[in-house]
């Protein structure tokens, strides 16, 4: 099964043309395309953003019964869909169905002259499926026949994000080990580094699974039930269960992207100055001052093949559930466990105050 990599997420929200903006003006996103009744999208509204190789689909329904709709009632503004760019939509669709997972739609061709794309969907996890994407032609079109390109803006601005490099999921108690296993079994994933992190009374377990090409990692976290409720009970209290708590997306260079968003009015986790301290004891000598990370907030960490630079956005969502993460890395190719805490307790200062404020209404 050759899973190459994430083609594009989808986001299913309120208004996209609302959410288009915003990560249009804060995180400089241009939109490449649309769809709608007038394309073939019964019920619904699309916008295509793009940056380098990062793909986001932004959905409303435009009734009530539409799942966009439906999705968006439960859960609020959030991911629905991680698709998969893949060698062969049938081979993948096939082998994952036949190993556990359920078929949502079958492989379908979407052709326009010369560009053809095939496209089937499977059960992920929660509410959230796997687009299977394969691609041919000259790649000019998302999705012939249903996604009108519009043409690029003349003025580009500097693109300061790139490939998805991971997603973060939260999962119910109970279900950490069985969704590791899904993803090895139906697409053939393997796990790569695993944690228990201790915050105080606060308890969780962290999971990575990868895809054999490494283009797709998830971080699967369940709350530790047997410890004081913190971030990830509150994220599947005000997501209404299991599902995808942020986006990582590559940076070459998080200092300035870091800067530049936050003019445009992004906010990011605050990391308190102490972590900075013994910063070069920790992780080895840096090629950035440690001045300017603990300015900016930036954490690093590092693994057996190199370093890693991270941080978090706070919510941008009413329910402050999804968020993004900038992530550098410098020969890393996993996480590190410093970091893992570090970015909880960033998360934690965000969240803790909130928890008896948005208890939901009897």
């Amino acid at each position: 099964m050759n899973i190459l990599g994430v083609d594009h997420v989808e986001m299913f929200v309120g208004d996209a043309r609302q959410s288009a903006y915003y990560l249009c003006t804060a995180f400089g996103f241009r939109i490449c395309g649309q769809g709608g009744p007038e394309t073939g999208i019964a019920g619904q509204r699309s916008l295509l953003l793009a940056q380098r190789d990062a793909r986001v689909v932004l959905t409303s329904g435009l009734y009530p019964q539409d799942p966009a709709s439906e999705y968006v009632a439960k859960h609020g503004d959030g991911v629905a869909v991680i698709a998969f760019e893949v060698t062969s939509v049938r081979d993948v669709f096939a082998e994952a169905v036949a190993k556990g997972a359920t078929a949502i739609s079958p492989p379908a061709i979407h052709e326009r002259g010369d560009e053809r794309v095939i496209t089937a969907t499977v059960s992920g996890f929660g509410d959230v499926v796997h687009r299977l994407v394969e691609r041919g032609g000259p790649g000019e079109e998302f999705l012939p026949g249903t996604i009108d390109m519009i043409a690029p803006d003349p003025e580009k601005s500097d693109e300061l994000l790139g490939l998805i490099d991971h997603a973060a999921i939260c999962v119910p108690y109970g279900e950490l080990e069985p969704t590791v296993k899904f993803y090895e079994e139906a697409f053939g994933f393997t796990e790569i580094f695993r944690e228990y992190i201790e915050i105080g009374e606060q308890g969780m377990d962290s999971r990575v699974v990868q895809s054999p090409s490494g283009g797709v990692t998830f971080t699967i976290i369940e709350p530790d039930p047997h410890r004081r409720p913190g971030q990830i009970d509150d994220f599947l209290h005000w997501h209404s269960g299991a599902g995808v708590q942020h986006v990582a997306f590559a940076t070459d260079d998080i200092l300035t992207a870091v800067r530049t968003f936050s003019e445009h009015g992004v906010a990011f986790g605050q990391t308190p100055s102490s972590y900075y301290d013994v910063l070069e004891d920790r992780v080895g000598p840096l090629h950035v001052p440690v001045d300017t990370l603990r300015q900016l907030g930036v954490l690093v960490d590092h693994d057996h093949w190199g370093q890693m630079f991270q941080i978090f956005t706070q919510s941008m969502h009413v329910r402050r559930t999804l968020f993004l993460e900038l992530i550098e890395r410098h020969g890393a190719k996993t996480f590190g466990s410093s970091n893992i805490r570090a970015l909880y307790e960033a998360k934690e200062r965000e969240l803790g105050g909130l928890r008896e404020i948005t208890e939901a209404p009897a």
